[in-house]
Formats: C-alpha cells, sequence, structure tokens
C-alpha cells in the first residue's frame, strides 16, 4: 500500500473513531448492537467468525511449509542441485545420488533450526497470554484477549492492558499509559465524552472517552465498548509498517560475496577443466563428468550446513544466557555490530524514579521540604505516580516521623495537566497547612515568599535567579526537578479550590533520578575494549541523558536534538553520527534515520529498545535486540530477545557472533584454498597425464568425506585475539588467502604424481588405477590434517589448540579413507591395493605438507598482516 493510500486508510479509520465516539451511551448500544449484560455466547461466536480473532498481523508465524521453501533459497543449493540434474540427465547416478544428499542434509539442516527458532518465540509469548474482564450474558469473566469482539463490554482495572479500541461509558480516576502509541511520557487522564471533543484539529488519539489496543490502565477503573479488533485497530496499523521485511544485513550481503566469488571461480575451472582434458584425453564423455566433479569439488557445499550449525550452536550458548535468538543470522551480524543503538530508560538505566535530594532554596539539604512532600504524596487519594512512590520509600527508608503531633486531612486539589500541581490540605498542631508540590514553572507562578534559613521572604526577582541557579544545577545532574510550596491557615473553611493556589511560600525542591543500572558501565566498558562503539538515541531530555551517559562511560559532550536533524541532510548527519553518541528528543523515524545513515557508510548496527515506538529502528538495523516484557509487534520486529533488560548479555551475544564468525571463515577458507589447490593440480596433472588424475566418483566421495569431517568446526576453539575486534566479510582478504595457501597443496600434489609415476610406475591406462588410489590417499589426509595447521594464526598444538571433536573428526576421517582403501568396498570405487613401500612416502608427503604450509603462514601472516 503506498503512502498516500495508507494516510487515506488512516484519516478514515480517525473519522470514523471519532464519529463513535461523541455518540450517546444509547446510540453506541444500538449501534454496535450490544448492552449492558453483554453480548451471549452466540452472538460473540458469530462475530469471532465475522471479523477473526484479535491478532495483528505481526504475530503470525510463518508456516512450516514456507520455512522449508526458504531453506532451498541458497545460492549453494542451486548449484549442487544443477549439476546433480545434468549427472542425472547424464546417467551418473552415483555422482547425483552425492549430491542430492548434501542438498536435503543441508536444507534440512537449516530449516529445523529457523523452525526450532520460530517455535521457541511461539512458546515465548504464549507462556504470558493475556486475558480481558469481558461481561457476556450479565457475567463478567476473564477470557483470552484474542477472543474479543466489537460490541464486548470490557471492564478497566490498574495494571489491565487494553485489548482493542474502546470507547468509554463509565470511568473513575482513570489514568492510561499511551507512550507505546504516541510517545507521551506522562499518563492519560481519560474521562467521558464532552461537546468540545468533536473539534476538527483533534484526531482520535486526543479523545479522553477512547483506550487503544496496546495501551494499559495505570491508575482507577473503567468500563468500555469494543470498537475494533485486530488489524482495524491503531495498534493494527502500526504492526503493518513495524513487520515489512528487514533489509539485507550484513551476513546475507558478506554471504552473497562470498557466493559470487566461488560461482566465478567455478564458471572459470570448469570449462577449462573440460577442455583440458577432452582435448587430451579424447574422451569427452569422461572430461564433462569430471569438470563436474570438479566443480563440486570446488564449491564448499556444506557451507549451509556449516553456517546452520555455527549459528544454531550460537543460539543455544546464547540460550544459556538467557537470550532468545529469533533470526539465526542475527548472532553473526552481532559479531561484526561496531555500532550499538541503544534506548536509556530500562537498558542502562534502572528503569524507575529515585529520590535523591530534598533542598532549600539556597541548594542545602532540608528535612521540612523531605516531610511536606511526604505528607502530599501520602494523603492525596489520586493515582499515586512515580515520584510519590519514590518520596514514600525514601521517607520510609530513612525511618523519619513527621514532628507534628496531631495530623488530620482536611481537603485536597487533584492533579491535572493543565495546573501540573497537586495540593494537600492538612490540620497539623491547630494548623491548616496547604502542602503544594508540581512542575517547577508553574508552582513558581503561585508563589509569592520563600522560607530561607527559618525566615519567610518576599521572592524578589534577585532570590528568583538564585533558584533558577539551583534548578539549573540539579538538571545538569540529570535530576527531573519539582518544587514544594506551603501555605498556612489561608483560611477557617475546609473546603479549598484552585483559587487558594496563591500568595503561596517556597520551602524548597525534591530531586528525582533515573540512576544508572551498575551492571550498565562495566558492560559498556567491555563493549568499547571489544570494539563496539555505544551510542544512545532517546526521547528524552538531552540533559537527563547526558548525566547518564556521563555515569556509564560514554563519551557524550556534545548531542544532537530531532529537531536539528530534521534540518540535515544525509551526509551531514552521517558527519555528525560518526562523532556523536548522544542523540535526544528523537522521534521514531529519526531513530531509524540515524541507523540508516550510520549502515551507508559500512557499519553493521545494532538497536536495543522495547517500545512500541521504536519497531521501525529495531527493523532498520542489522541487529534487533529487545525484551520478552515489550509488546508483541516490537518482539516481532526483533531478531533477538533478551530475558533480562541488561547490556552485559549483548557482550555475550557479541563475543559468540565473533566465535560463530571465525569457525565459518575457517571452514570458507581452509575448505575453498584446498579446493583451489586441488583443482590447479588437477589441470596440471590433466595437461600431462594419458588418463585423469582421479574419478570423478572418487572425486565426490573425497570431498564427501572431508566435509562431513568439517562438521565439527562449529565447536572449534577460537583464539582470544580473534574476539577482540568486529569480525567483518571481505573476499579481496579470501581471495589473496586463497591465492597464497592454495599452491602450496598444488606442490605437494605435483610431488605425489611424480612419486606415483616414477617410483611405482603407475604411467599406463592399465595403471591409472594405482595412480588414483595414491593422490586419493594422500589428497584426503593432507585436505584434513591441514585444517590443524591453518584453523590459528599461532603454532598449532602449542600455542593453540584445536577443539577435541574437530581433532577427533579430522583424524577418523583419514581412518576412513584407509578403511574404503583397505576393504571390498574399494572395488566400487575403482580402489586398488597401495605397495606397502608407498606408506613410507605418504607420511613423508604428509608432514612434508604440514611444515611447508605453517611456513606459508607464517610468511602470508606477515605480508599481509591478517589472517582468518
Amino acid at each position: 500500500m503506498n503512502r498516500k493510500n495508507l494516510l487515506a486508510r488512516k484519516v478514515n479509520k480517525d473519522q470514523e473513531l471519532k464519529k463513535l465516539a461523541i455518540l450517546s451511551d444509547r446510540d453506541l448500544f444500538l449501534n454496535l448492537r450490544t448492552s449492558l449484560q453483554g453480548l451471549s455466547e452466540e452472538d460473540a461466536q458469530s462475530r469471532l467468525e465475522e471479523y477473526g480473532p484479535n491478532e495483528v498481523t505481526a504475530q503470525k508465524p510463518t508456516p512450516a511449509l514456507l520455512l522449508l521453501l526458504q531453506a532451498f533459497n541458497d545460492p549453494f543449493v542451486y548449484v549442487l542441485a544443477l549439476l546433480a540434474v545434468v549427472s542425472l540427465v547424464t546417467n551418473d547416478l552415483e555422482a547425483a545420488a552425492v549430491m542430492t544428499i548434501m542438498i536435503l542434509a543441508s536444507v534440512l539442516i537449516t530449516f529445523i533450526q529457523e523452525y526450532r527458532s520460530q517455535k521457541a518465540s511461539i512458546e515465548l509469548k504464549e507462556m504470558i497470554e493475556n486475558t480481558a474482564a469481558i461481561t457476556r450474558n450479565g457475567e463478567t469473566k476473564e477470557i483470552p484477549m484474542d477472543e474479543v469482539v466489537p460490541g464486548d463490554i470490557l471492564t478497566l482495572a490498574t495494571g489491565d492492558m487494553i485489548p482493542a479500541d474502546a470507547v468509554l461509558i463509565w470511568t473513575k480516576d482513570l489514568f492510561v499509559n499511551q507512550s507505546s502509541l504516541t510517545g507521551e511520557s506522562m499518563p492519560v487522564e481519560k474521562f467521558l465524552a464532552n461537546e468540545k471533543e468533536v473539534a476538527d484539529d483533534l484526531t482520535a488519539l486526543d479523545l479522553t472517552n477512547l483506550v487503544f489496543m496496546g495501551t494499559d490502565v495505570l491508575s482507577g477503573q473503567g468500563k468500555a465498548i469494543i470498537l475494533k479488533t485486530g488489524q482495524q485497530t491503531f495498534f493494527g496499523d502500526i504492526a503493518k509498517n513495524a513487520t515489512t521485511k528487514r533489509g539485507k544485513t550484513t551476513f546475507d550481503l558478506g554471504l552473497a560475496k562470498v557466493s559470487k566469488l566461488l560461482l566465478q571461480m567455478v564458471m572459470v575451472l570448469f570449462p577449462l577443466v573440460f577442455l583440458i582434458n577432452g582435448l587430451t584425453k579424447g574422451d569427452w564423455s569422461s572430461a564433462f563428468f569430471f569438470a563436474i566433479a570438479v566443480a563440486v569439488g570446488l564449491t564448499p557445499e556444506m557451507l549451509p550446513m556449516i553456517v546452520s550449525s555455527n549459528l544454531a550452536k550460537g543460539a543455544l550458548t546464547l540460550s544459556k544466557h538467557k537470550v532468545i535468538v529469533k533470526e539465526l543470522a542475527s548472532i553473526q551480524n552481532l559479531g561484526s555490530m561496531d555500532v550499538l543503538c541503544t534506548d536509556k530508560t530500562g537498558t542502562i538505566t534502572e528503569d524507575r524514579v529515585v529520590l535523591v535530594q530534598h533542598l532549600d532554596p539556597l541548594g542545602n539539604e532540608n528535612d521540612q521540604v523531605l516531610d511536606l512532600a511526604f505528607m502530599n504524596s501520602t494523603y492525596q487519594t489520586g493515582w499515586k505516580n512515580l515520584m510519590d512512590i519514590a518520596v514514600i520509600n525514601y521517607f520510609e527508608a530513612q525511618e523519619r516521623h513527621l514532628l507534628y503531633q496531631t495530623v488530620q486531612k482536611i481537603d485536597e486539589i487533584p492533579f491535572d495537566f493543565s495546573r501540573r500541581r497537586l495540593t494537600v490540605v492538612m490540620k497539623a498542631d491547630e494548623h491548616q497547612l496547604m502542602i503544594t508540590k508540581g512542575a517547577v514553572e508553574e508552582m513558581a507562578a503561585v508563589c509569592k515568599y520563600v522560607e530561607i534559613n527559618g525566615e519567610t521572604l518576599e521572592l524578589t526577582s534577585e532570590i528568583r535567579q538564585q533558584l533558577q541557579l539551583v534548578n539549573e544545577k540539579m538538571n545538569r545532574q540529570g535530576m527531573r526537578v519539582i518544587t514544594v510550596a506551603v501555605r498556612r491557615d489561608a483560611h477557617d473553611e475546609a473546603i479549598y479550590s484552585t483559587d487558594d493556589e496563591k500568595d503561596m511560600v517556597l520551602i524548597g525542591f525534591m530531586g528525582f533520578l533515573d540512576p544508572a543500572k551498575a551492571s550498565a558501565k562495566p558492560a559498556i566498558q567491555s563493549l568499547h575494549q571489544h570494539g563496539v562503539v555505544v551510542k544512545v538515541l532517546t526521547g528524552d531530555n538531552a540533559i537527563v541523558a547526558q548525566k547518564v551517559c556521563q555515569d556509564v562511560g560514554i563519551p557524550a559532550k556534545n548531542y544532537l536534538l530531532g529537531n536539528q536533524i530534521e534540518e540535515m541532510s544525509d551526509e551531514e548527519l552521517y558527519q555528525a553520527a560518526e562523532t556523536i553518541n548522544l542523540f535526544a528528543k528523537l522521534n521514531p523515524m529519526q531513530k531509524s534515520r540515524i541507523i540508516e545513515s550510520l549502515q551507508s557508510k559500512g557499519h553493521t548496527v545494532g538497536f536495543m529498545g522495547d517500545g512500541i515506538n521504536d519497531a521501525p529502528a529495531l527493523r532498520k538495523a542489522d541487529v534487533g535486540i529487545s525484551v520478552d516484557t515489550a509488546a508483541d509487534i516490537t518482539k516481532d520486529a526483533s531478531s533477538i530477545i533478551l530475558l533480562e533488560k541488561i547490556l552485559a548479555v549483548l557482550e555475550s551475544g557479541v563475543i559468540e557472533g565473533r566465535r560463530v564468525f571465525s569457525n565459518m571463515m575457517k571452514y570458507i577458507k581452509i575448505t575453498i584454498s584446498s579446493n583451489f589447490g586441488n583443482v590447479f593440480s588437477i589441470l596440471v596433472a590433466s595437461a600431462f597425464l594419458p588418463f585423469l588424475p582421479m574419478l570423478s566418483i572418487q572425486l565426490l566421495l573425497q570431498n564427501l568425506i572431508y566435509d562431513i569431517a568439517q562438521l565439527t568446526i562449529p565447536w572449534d576453539n577460537v583464539d582470544e585475539e580473534e574476539l577482540r575486534v568486529p569480525t567483518k566479510w571481505e573476499t579481496k582478504g579470501l581471495l589473496k588467502f586463497i591465492l597464497c595457501i592454495g599452491p602450496i597443496s598444488s606442490i605437494f600434489d605435483i610431488i605425489t604424481f611424480l612419486v606415483m609415476w616414477f617410483t611405482f610406475g603407475a604411467n599406463t591406462l592399465a595403471s591409472q588405477n594405482l595412480f588414483q588410489t595414491g593422490w586419493f590417499m594422500i589428497g584426503l589426509t593432507t585436505q584434513a590434517l591441514v585444517v590443524l595447521m591453518v584453523r590459528t594464526k599461532k603454532v598449532p598444538f602449542i600455542q593453540s589448540r584445536p577443539a577435541p571433536q574437530v581433532f577427533a573428526s579430522l583424524l577418523l576421517a583419514v581412518a576412513a579413507g584407509i578403511l574404503v582403501i583397505l576393504t571390498p568396498i574399494a572395488d566400487q570405487f575403482d580402489f586398488v591395493h597401495l605397495p606397502n613401500s608407498y606408506w613410507l612416502w605418504y607420511v613423508a608427503i604428509v608432514i612434508g605438507y604440514m611444515i611447508a604450509t605453517q611456513l606459508g603462514k607464517m610468511i602470508y601472516i606477515k605480508i599481509a598482516k591478517e589472517w582468518i
């Protein structure tokens, strides 16, 4: 749907909800064919069939069949499938069978891991199935949210999630948190409609008598009629836009580069091998099949399986660290991530308000400020916000007692968002105290006096400047500040109104913080040490965020605001984003734009957030990270879900991602370089030998044994140095490695050819099977054991040891090769018995190759200054 149509759809939905919102209760009941007794079960079932379950698009899992088909969508699978078809058509059934087995094994492993990952995500969601209090047939009971239908009567209470878009028909002190939809940090008071709410400039979200799916009740009670469910809700619209397909990540682009390089090599070498063998041997049919076998041998056909196994093992490891991996590729993206963008609240802070200072007008600690604030917070009967709770908790933790002998509440003027003040009137020791606390600016308007050191003074411009300095100092420390004031014995009556909020005495200030988590600073320090820059993207106040950044070790001397970003070109934003680590007062699209800007310059970017408004940024990032307590749409937009909202677990993810990448690159580089050396050897042999250096079925068998042995590589150890910096896909380095290390094996292959030709007389068509058997055994052994040499840039076994599984599998591969040629199985592959003296040459050539590879590796590292 294009942007214009989407906008029109939203406008129509907005107008429809506004029309319903201003109807009388009687008209609402008629319009929705319901009553206070609710729907009957039969009617509810009928509507469920008509409107469908109360679910949004984002909640639907990918069908298993589609997952299976997606597993076939791999360039290596395409290559193998093409070669298998050609082999089948030309009646080479053995080759077709081997390649089909490789395809099925690779696809099944990929499918199984993706299916398990999706199943784990669904089970995680189902563990927290939400219900709603719905009245049907006059009986109110909890039912699953996905069974709610239009016309249902909904009962709301503190802590409830609102299951659908609804219009209120009764409320009592109802406050709703709409931040997930609107980004508003403060709760919204909800009450029944009045005439002024039909103004054209108001949207449905502005109406006080409408509540929406995806929001929750902070306090109070209410009853409502369900208007819209599922995709027809505002939440449904956001879900649809936030579940667009994720763009190509660095993992996808990197794998595509490797695939392209390999396919180019196949396209060049396949015709060369075919033509050389056809022209020199005259048997074009054998030459064709041999060229196919060479193409298969050059292609790391187990790459999809190795990649899937690596990622699956990484997902299993991370699950032990309370990390659920939804998209397997995101593990490697974590390893290559060099920029982490994160929200502030709850990620690097505690996500709770704590009272840290109670100061007099001069900035000195003052207990009277605490006492008065405690009385105001304790005796007010409305919604106790986070600051009220922080004041009460602090007072009780100090084990303080009020200094008054008798305390009795007289009256109360509730908080509202226009005055931004709350007043409680107390009778304390025969005096009436009107205690008011509220926002600094609004309190300044009603204060005429100030109390300093027990003396009440008129609030002059000089004193106001002093108060401003105290406020600014508290703000620079990241505090949210409220003012506490009092008016003593305003009048004798026990009834107060907002008109009495005047001529007040300012007593002091309360400073609140959402403190940084104790775990945040060491986690960020560790990420920095591992080459990951942490940037904070928040909708919060810049000064507050700057103090938090300072506390956790994120350099944030300079910052950018959302309105500044709007004025910047893409290039200007990138230049700023490279050096600035704090972005404040952002809307969701600005967060997404910052991520896109960093990605455009080659950065691999992760984003961590948990709000619905974070969904676009989570979808844009290479790695979207959320928590299990986030909204469903946010979790669906994420590729990784944390069961604990702390940065420390990401450190484990980054290291595991790099381990996965390192082991993947081991397989790719070692296998391709070894295969390239073999192909180069074949080209040389084909030009001079009167027969094929190895039959196609023998070459396929050699590759099958070797590739099966490589399946243990995901469990290999990785040197600590390889985990210290972000990992990147570089095909230039890959080609350089192949051209430097690959030919070493060709040298020893040619030595093998010479030994078999001159020493053992395998130089005629009649003795070609001896030649082929001898090269098969040495080729398989060197191909397997060289892994032990090039899996690390250190000295193998002395400075770096392979995992036991890897060592054992490689030895078993060699043993399997020996078993094949020494048993009756050998006849199936045209192998023959080898002379006893062959094994001395075998040992000498293998040892010589391993030593030469180690020397070549050391020279390569010295020249190229890099390794796997």
